[in-house]
């Protein structure tokens, strides 16, 4: 039984719910604190001694940034937000799920399957603003020229139509899958073994947090990037 589990009990609030409502305000908060540092450091100029919060926000925020220009070119800086949003709500929750007494709410299909289906919006809207009735053509198949092989056409479509709603089931399944289990061996060597071996199992459940948060902000990175393309 773990604090959200009691507050579920509680209050009748799924403790997904009340999990993401937590790991919101984590985020939140630090982007408070981390704003408070930037205004008392000469506007962020100054970086600050040591391990910090601010430094190891900023480093993770540098890294998203390069992939953002280098997967979704010059226009990386209109979709930044939300992928940023993404990493860091999936990071926070993804480690929530190591801390005893705590659930991470990434260890719910509700959740994996809500911010699959927003990255999935997203990169279609994006790709329906950028080209407008042209976006169409992404499901139409390689062009002779600058026409689509009119043959072709009907053979592509229902395929790639399938690929792009197979964006949503992957990125979802990936996530739920990997933190399920990964939440799951830590409980379970914590109950079996309260000491040491949990240990190097936690080290590892942080890596894998990083890489599945990382993992997911990516490819929403590169669905954005491709919608942004013409289709070829």
């Amino acid at each position: 039984m773990n604090i959200f589990h009691s507050l579920e009990e509680a209050t009748h609030v799924p403790w997904v719910i009340w999990s993401s409502l937590f790991a919101a305000a984590l985020l939140l908060v630090s982007g408070l604190l981390v704003r408070g540092r930037l205004a008392a450091a000469q506007g962020g100029v100054v970086p600050d001694e040591g391990f910090s919060l601010r430094n190891v926000l900023e480093l993770l925020v540098e890294m998203l940034r390069g992939l953002a220009e280098q997967n979704m070119g010059p226009h990386w800086r209109k979709y930044f937000p939300l992928i940023g949003t993404i990493f860091f709500f999936i990071l926070i929750s993804n480690l929530l799920g190591l801390i005893p007494g705590f659930a991470g709410a990434t260890s719910s299909a509700d959740t994996t399957w809500a911010w699959a289906t927003i990255s999935f919006v997203v990169h279609q809207y994006v790709g329906i603003r950028e080209h407008g009735f042209g976006y169409i053509n992404h499901f139409l198949g390689p062009k002779f020229g600058k026409w689509h092989i009119p043959l072709l056409a009907p053979l592509y479509a229902p395929i790639e139509l399938v690929s792009h709603l197979s964006r949503v089931f992957t990125l979802a399944v990936r996530l739920l899958a990997n933190m399920f289990a990964d939440h799951t061996v830590v409980g379970v060597w914590l109950l079996l073994v309260p000491a040491v071996v949990p240990a190097a199992f936690m080290g590892l459940g942080v890596l894998v947090a990083f890489l599945q948060a990382f993992v997911f902000a990516l490819l929403s990175m590169i669905y954005i990037g491709l919608a942004l393309e013409d289709a070829h």
